[in-house]
């Protein structure tokens, strides 16, 4: 007997043991259409490779729009650091133009100073002589 072939029992098997039950005979299942199956398992797999080349293409268009911010943020940093830069210079020029007068300041300074010292001074000697002046007119 071959494999995958079912069993049937004749009449004269059945009458010689009565506790034997009568097999039915078992149907294989129709082979599936390998063509259909074929055709499906393609269709799906063309609808994920779809379907990740879609989220790739969404990837790549999210860093674009992320690569275009960045460049517009440096491109409005450049432009600070530009008019800081002028803005700099023009305070270093305002400073250079003003060096004369705060050096003539320092010099006012200087000599504020040294007649604050020469006041002290004075004021010193005149106390001594109103000293003086006071002894002379005592005697």
């Amino acid at each position: 007997m071959a494999e995958g072939e079912a069993v049937v029992p004749t009449a004269v098997d059945s009458a010689v043991d009565p506790a034997v039950e009568t097999a039915v005979e078992v149907k294989e299942p129709p082979p599936p259409d390998i063509t259909q199956l074929c055709r499906d398992t393609f269709h799906k797999t063309a609808d994920y490779l779809t379907g990740e080349l879609e989220a790739t293409s969404e990837d790549y268009k999210l860093l674009e729009k992320m690569n275009k911010a960045t460049i517009s943020k440096y491109v409005e940093m450049k432009h600070i650091a530009s008019n800081i830069g002028k803005a700099m210079t023009n305070l270093h020029e305002k400073y250079e133009s003003l060096q004369p007068y705060l050096e003539q300041i320092d010099q006012i300074e200087e000599s504020v100073a040294s007649l604050e010292q020469a006041a002290y001074k004075l004021d010193a000697y005149s106390k001594r002589l109103e000293a003086k002046f006071k002894n002379i007119g005592r005697l």
